[in-house]
């Protein structure tokens, strides 16, 4: 299980809350999204919720330091930072690099970089173990596909259709093929992300790649939840997502 939820919504303490009761119901890594006023590869849910991130002015900066924190309370959960490339590059790719080394970043999916160009990016990073993840798509060439699956560390994120993120009926037959495709050029981890909501999906999805990633679901969750409710409401539905038995327990902060 793979979860996403936008660093900072609905506001800093909730992630802090969220994160490690997240983790606790069944979440085996958690993508923090990094607010970005244009984020093209979002459907409307992921938008409102960066949105309302960015109108508190989460910035990258409060991104690391929510992960630096989160790092001691998750152990060994890894935690990764998904989003665009020009906060990351005005921040600077040397400093980037170090910063997210030190506050305990594991990893980054970029969601506007294409593999041509990721290079600077990931002399930065690897060196200090921090995996740059690629997207590959049905529209996917087979040379892109291998180029990017080459030069990948972590696990590879396979979206599930053309289009952007969002909750849908049921799995895309086309991220299933893509995911054979795939598979034929590494032995890394295969996400199938895009578009999965219920158990039903995720139990599919894990027939065939190694983990299903949930975001624009739990985000609706969040978005429909009152704030002294959200912790619990989000928590349980990741517990669904996952199969967990676990009981968790009501209340902001639980």
């Amino acid at each position: 299980m793979v979860i996403f939820l936008t660093a900072g919504f609905p506001d800093k303490q909730a992630t802090m809350e969220l994160v490690p009761a997240l983790v606790r119901a069944g979440a085996d890594i958690v993508e923090l999204g990094v607010p970005f006023s244009d984020p093209l590869g979002e459907g409307p849910v992921i938008q409102e919720s960066s949105f309302k991130a960015l109108q508190q002015e989460v910035s990258l900066k409060d991104c690391l330091d929510m992960v630096e924190t989160l790092r001691e309370q998750v152990g060994e959960a890894p935690l990764v930072l998904m989003g665009y490339y020009n906060p990351i590059y005005s921040y600077g790719l040397a400093k980037f690099a170090q910063d997210a080394d030190e506050k305990g970043v594991d990893g980054l999916i970029v969601v506007d970089l294409p593999e041509f160009e990721v290079e600077p990016l990931r002399d930065y990073c690897a060196p200090r173990d921090i995996s740059i993840i690629p997207l590959v798509a049905p529209t996917s060439t087979d040379e892109s596909i291998a180029a990017a699956s080459a030069r990948a560390s972590g696990f590879i994120y396979c979206v599930s259709v053309t289009g952007v993120t969002g909750a849908r009926t049921e799995v895309s037959n086309r991220g299933f093929e893509l995911v054979e495709r795939v598979r034929s050029c590494t032995s890394l981890p295969l996400t199938m992300g895009f578009g999965i909501s219920t158990r039903e999906h995720v139990v599919e999805v894990g027939q065939r790649a190694d983990a299903a990633a949930v975001g624009s679901a739990l985000v609706r969750v969040m978005l429909e939840s009152p704030r002294d409710e959200l912790v619990e409401r989000a928590s349980r539905f990741v517990a669904e997502l996952a199969g967990s038995s676990l009981q968790v327990s009501g209340g902001s902060g639980t």
